[in-house]
C-alpha cells in the first residue's frame, strides 16, 4: 500500500458539522478518492521583441495589465498549470530593478517606467496565484542587447557602467561569461528576484554563449581573448573550448545551489537546444547539424546527470516524422541521460502550427507530440512556445487541446528530492440543505495556511470521483445543479504544498 493510502486509512476521518445541522456520527468512507492526475503542462511568453507580451513597446499600464490578465486566463481556461514568463531579455528588467534599467519591450524606451508605476513581475505572480498557476521567472544570463533594441541605452545599462565586461558580437552585446565578475553580476540580478518575489522557478533558455554570427562564410569568434589569457595567467589549463563550457557549467551549478540556499521550494529549470550534440543518439544527424557542445558551449547533458537543475525542457522543435531530429528518437534519449530522476519536460514548437508559411504545421502535430511524450516512462510534461498561437486559437490549437489534451485539470508533479513533508491535513466543515439534506457548501482550512500553495477538492457521486485543483486563497465550495448535478456522497479535501507534494485528505459524507 502506499504512503498516502497508509497514512490516509491511520488518519481516520475529521469532520465538523455547522450547529444548526443535527451531528451524527459519520461512518468511514467506502472508498479513497483517486490521486489527483500529474503533468506539467507550462507555456513561454516571451517579451524580446515583443514576441508575447506586451504585444508592443509603449503601452499603457491598464493596456499591459489587460492583455496579461487575457493570458493567465487563456492558461486557466486550457488548464495549463504554469507560465514562463520572460522578465530580463538583455540586461534589463521587466519589474522593479536597482541593478538594471527598466526593459525597452515594456515602455518603448530603456529605463522608463511604466505609467502609471506599477511591477509587471509582482503583478503577474499574483494573478497567476489567483489562478493557481506558477510563474517561472526568465531570465537571459548574457545577452546585453538585442538587434530588435532601438531606443537609447540607459546610463544604469551594464554596458555603460561595466564595458570592460560587454563585447560587440554581430547585431548584439554580449556579457562575457569568461569574467568572474559577471558571473557575480548576474547570479546577483537573478538572486534579487528570488529574494524579492514570490515566484516559482527560476528559468534559463538556450542562449549562453551566443549562437555563432558570420562574415561572409567565416564563423565570428566570440571577442574574448582578455579573459582567456586572465584564466591562462591564473594557471588554468583547460583547452579554450573547455573553459568555455565550464564557465557555463560553473554559472548553473552555483544558480541552483544560491536558489535553494535562499528558497528551497523555488525550482530551477533550463530549457536546452534539443540536441546535445550530433550523433546522440546515432540516428541523428551528423552531417551540418548545429552543435551547441561546441558552439554555444553547452553541456546541458551535464547539468542533467549532475542534478543541477529540477527540470530539464529541451527544445524538440521537429515534427515526430523528421528523422534527422526526431521528436520521439531525441526524448527517448533525454530520458536515459537522467539518472537522478529530475523532472523532464520537452518543449514544442507551438508557433509553428498556422504560422503562415511553407512550414507550417497542423494542430494535430502538437496534440500527438503531448501523446508522445506521455507515452513515455520519465517524461511528465511539455511546455509550449509561446503564448501568441494559444492566444489566436491557430489551426484550432486550443479546442484541440482542450478536447483531447487536457480535458480535465493536472497538478504539477513532486520533487521528492526538494522535500518529502507531507502537508498538514485541513479540516473540512459541511453544510445541508434543511429541506433536502444535500451537501450545500464545503468549507475548509488548513493549521498551517502558509505552507498551502494549492487545494485537491474532490466529489463522489454514485461510484464516480469527480477532482478539482484550487488556489489557496479559495477555502470553501458552493455546490449548485450546474456545478454539481448529481447528489453528493462524499467529499474530499487535501493539501498541496511548494514542492508540489500533496497531503492526506480529510474526508466527509
Amino acid at each position: 500500500m502506499s504512503t498516502y493510502l497508509k497514512a490516509t486509512f491511520l488518519s481516520g476521518l475529521l469532520l465538523l458539522v455547522t450547529p444548526s445541522v443535527h451531528s451524527t456520527e459519520i461512518p468511514q468512507p467506502q472508498s479513497l478518492p483517486p490521486a489527483p492526475a500529474r503533468e506539467f503542462r507550462g507555456v513561454w511568453i516571451a517579451s524580446v521583441a515583443n514576441i508575447d507580451w506586451p504585444s508592443r513597446p509603449g503601452l499603457t499600464t491598464t493596456q499591459q495589465q489587460a492583455e496579461l490578465i487575457a493570458m493567465l486566463d487563456r492558461a486557466a481556461a486550457l488548464k495549463l498549470n504554469a507560465v514562463i514568463l520572460q522578465v530580463r531579455p538583455a540586461a534589463d528588467a521587466l519589474y522593479a530593478s536597482s541593478y538594471e534599467p527598466w526593459s525597452e519591450f515594456l515602455t518603448g524606451e530603456m529605463g522608463k517606467a511604466p505609467t502609471p508605476d506599477y511591477d509587471p513581475l509582482a503583478f503577474a505572480v499574483e494573478e497567476a496565484h489567483k489562478r493557481g498557476i506558477e510563474l517561472h521567472a526568465w531570465f537571459n544570463p548574457f545577452r546585453a542587447r538585442h538587434p530588435q533594441g532601438k531606443s537609447p541605452v540607459a546610463a544604469n545599462h551594464v554596458s555603460k557602467l561595466h564595458p570592460q565586461w560587454v563585447k560587440k558580437y554581430g547585431k548584439y552585446l554580449w556579457l562575457d561569461p569568461g569574467e568572474a565578475e559577471v558571473q557575480d553580476y548576474t547570479v546577483k540580478v537573478i538572486m534579487d528576484v528570488v529574494k524579492r518575489y514570490d515566484i516559482d522557478a527560476v528559468h534559463l533558455d538556450d542562449y549562453f554563449y551566443p549562437y555563432p554570427e558570420r562574415s561572409g562564410r567565416r564563423v565570428i569568434d566570440f571577442p574574448d581573448t582578455a579573459s582567456w589569457q586572465k584564466y591562462q595567467q591564473s594557471g588554468g589549463k583547460l583547452n579554450r573550448d573547455d573553459w568555455r563550457r565550464e564557465n557555463i557549467n560553473t554559472l548553473v551549478q552555483r544558480l541552483y545551489q544560491e536558489i535553494k540556499q535562499e528558497k528551497p521550494w523555488v525550482k530551477f529549470g533550463i530549457s536546452p537546444f534539443g540536441v546535445w550534440r550530433p550523433g546522440y543518439p546515432a540516428q541523428i544527424s551528423k552531417n551540418g547539424g548545429f552543435d551547441p557542445y561546441q558552439e554555444i558551449y553547452a553541456d546541458s547533458r551535464q547539468w542533467l546527470v549532475k542534478g543541477w537543475i529540477d527540470y530539464f525542457a529541451p527544445q524538440l522543435y521537429w515534427k515526430i516524422e523528421k528523422s534527422q531530429q526526431s521528436y520521439p528518437v531525441l526524448l527517448n534519449w533525454w530520458l536515459k541521460q537522467n539518472p537522478l530522476g529530475r523532472h523532464i519536460w520537452p518543449g514544442n514548437f507551438t508557433s509553428r502550427v498556422g504560422d503562415r508559411t511553407s512550414a507550417a504545421w497542423p494542430a494535430n502535430e502538437i496534440l500527438y507530440q503531448i501523446k508522445t511524450t506521455r507515452g513515455f516512462s520519465g517524461a511528465t510534461g511539455n511546455i509550449h512556445y509561446s503564448m501568441k498561437p494559444l492566444m489566436q486559437n491557430r489551426d484550432r490549437i486550443v479546442d484541440i487541446l482542450e478536447k483531447d489534451a487536457y480535458p480535465t485539470q493536472a497538478l504539477i508533479p513532486a520533487s521528492p528530492w526538494l522535500d518529502k513533508t507531507l502537508p498538514t491535513q485541513p479540516t473540512i466543515q459541511i453544510e445541508r440543505d434543511t429541506a433536502t439534506g444535500k451537501i450545500r457548501k464545503l468549507t475548509w482550512q488548513s493549521p498551517e495556511p502558509d505552507k498551502v500553495w494549492l487545494w485537491v477538492m474532490q466529489t463522489k457521486s454514485g461510484n464516480r470521483w469527480t477532482t478539482q485543483i484550487l488556489p489557496r486563497s479559495q477555502t470553501s465550495y458552493l455546490f449548485n445543479s450546474q456545478n454539481s448535478p448529481l447528489p453528493i456522497d462524499t467529499v474530499a479535501v487535501s493539501a498541496v504544498n511548494r514542492y508540489s507534494t500533496q497531503g492526506q485528505p480529510a474526508i466527509g459524507n
